[in-house]
């Protein structure tokens, strides 16, 4: 059997408690700074705009894993008593959804999530979600309504932006600390080769140039990841693995499902769409690869679409960072489907 890793601090019973235990995001850190990025993108041979990836000046950290349902689930009892924005939906609980129970009324609701989905990424987030998760851990991890004290301001101020105009307005603040990851970093973390203030790119985000296999063994050979081949690599009703579950298939930084599992949201701006990267459960190997670039309404939750988050420094630049924080394009979403 698999050993779990377990990624927040949360004791899991036969569910995950109501408790407000700190979430603890583990992270690796990403140095090399001043490497040089390189050409993703159709004209690379893959999926979606061209764009110049992976070039980051500075050393931050990134999360080790995608946020499962189980931090998620800490964060919704911490400010979703009432849920002003929407960070839950129904859909989280059924179907292909990552088992979140909501119980109660409006102004006393509560979250649980079953001890066998808890460490499993968490699905059914829109963008608006991921940035609300990112202000209140730079927040210190609050308890109250959502607001500019919990998930209203902090790395990015949102002030209740929830259309995807609004979204599609919002940057990277100067004082960030917590962040969804710039399409730059989500891209040096998953590809670089960690061999210096280089250009040099693996192909998939395993630390290999050859397309991954999507079995679930243990031992972990390496160069596995959770997307379709064929088959599932986990069959229904999970379809996504425990973080980490393959455990000699890190990118060279030490990241883990970088590739597969669930879509993460990134920073950039594609039409009027916020990024993504890195392939689903249900992605082929081709949208794991470093040249696929794709796209989805920054407002939408998807049953196959979660986010990972970084620590940053604290530069003066870092409010440029993000690509483009205005639309210029009207574009549906660019998965392929």
């Amino acid at each position: 059997m698999k050993k779990s890793r377990w990624v927040a601090l949360t004791v899991v019973l036969a569910w995950v408690s109501l408790s407000q235990a700190a979430v603890n995001i583990e992270t690796v850190p990403v140095g090399n700074p001043g490497n040089a990025g390189e050409l993703s993108g159709s004209g690379a041979g893959g999926y979606g705009p061209d764009r110049i990836c992976g070039a980051v000046d500075y050393t931050y950290n990134i999360g080790k894993y995608e946020v499962t349902a189980g931090q998620y689930t800490d964060f919704l009892n911490a400010v979703a008593a009432t849920d002003t924005y929407g960070l839950y939906t129904v859909n989280m609980e059924v179907g292909a959804g990552c088992r979140i129970q909501r119980s109660g009324s409006p102004g006393n609701y509560t979250y649980s999530v079953a001890s066998d989905w808890a460490n499993r990424p968490v699905n059914y987030v829109s963008w608006g979600d991921a940035m609300r998760f990112t202000n209140w851990l730079h927040n210190g991890q609050p308890t109250g309504d959502q607001g500019h004290g919990t998930t209203e301001d902090g790395s990015y101020y949102i002030n209740g932006a929830t259309t995807n105009t609004q979204l599609l307005a919002v940057c990277r603040g100067v004082n960030a600390t917590w962040v969804i990851t710039s399409e730059d970093e989500w891209h040096k973390a998953g590809y670089h080769k960690n061999d210096g203030v280089t250009g040099n790119y693996f192909n998939y985000p395993t630390s290999g140039d050859v397309v991954p296999s999507n079995d679930l063994v243990d031992p972990d050979p390496g160069n596995n990841a959770t997307f379709y081949s064929s088959s599932y690599t986990i069959s229904s009703p999970y379809y996504r693995t425990e973080a980490g579950a393959h455990e000699n298939s890190e990118s060279p930084y030490g990241t883990f499902d970088q590739g597969g599992n669930v879509w993460e949201w990134n920073e950039a701006v594609i039409g009027s769409c916020r990024g993504l990267r890195g392939g689903g459960f249900n992605a082929t190997a081709e949208d794991l690869g470093i040249a696929c670039r794709k796209w989805f309404y920054p407002s939408d939750q998807s049953y196959d679409v979660g986010f990972r988050v970084a620590a940053v420094p604290e530069p003066t630049s870092v409010a440029l960072l993000t690509v483009g924080c205005v639309a210029v394009l009207s574009r549906r979403r660019g998965r392929g489907e």
